[in-house]
């Protein structure tokens, strides 16, 4: 399987907005400096996570974008099936309970044992995905030390 950069950048760009906003609207210039990733192909992948229902979007001046779930409360997963088409090891082994119409149907349909290995590792890496939530990769990046924006941020009054 070969993830596609809208799926990798995606979940990048959301590790940052729990990691580094705790719950405020983040800037997409401030994502996009932090992850090192254009803005303007942010923009095209947060459409689909907003889309998905685990991105949200708020205009104006303090606006941005923020979760629209809480972090304990998103999976890899869900990211993956927003930001990919199928998340599949091959074209012939994914079912996840029905059969999908594929364009090229496999000739050993049903007769191929290599089609099982194919669909027990699709089971164990959803399987494993699911089990994944952003708050994870949170607690993962505190745990390699990687520095958070949200302690630093400092509030000015006048």
């Amino acid at each position: 399987m070969r993830l596609s950069t809208k799926s990798r950048y995606g979940l990048r760009a959301l590790f940052d907005i729990a990691y580094n906003c705790g719950g405020a609207p983040a800037q997409i210039q401030d994502i996009s400096r932090r992850q090192q990733i254009s803005p303007r192909y942010l923009e095209q992948i947060f459409q689909n996570l907003k889309r998905a229902g685990i991105l949200k979007s708020k205009r104006g001046p303090q606006g941005g974008y923020c979760l629209a779930k809480k972090p304990e409360e998103i999976t890899v997963l869900e990211i993956l099936n927003a930001t990919e088409q199928d998340v599949l090891l091959v074209d012939c082994g994914g079912t996840t309970g029905k059969r999908r119409k594929r364009k090229n149907e496999c000739p050993f349909e049903g007769q191929c044992v290599t089609q099982t290995i194919w669909e027990e590792a699709s089971t164990l890496l959803n399987g494993l995905f699911s089990g994944m939530t952003l708050q994870t990769l949170c607690q993962r990046g505190q745990a390699m030390g990687i520095q958070s924006e949200l302690t630093h941020k400092v509030m000015y009054y006048i």
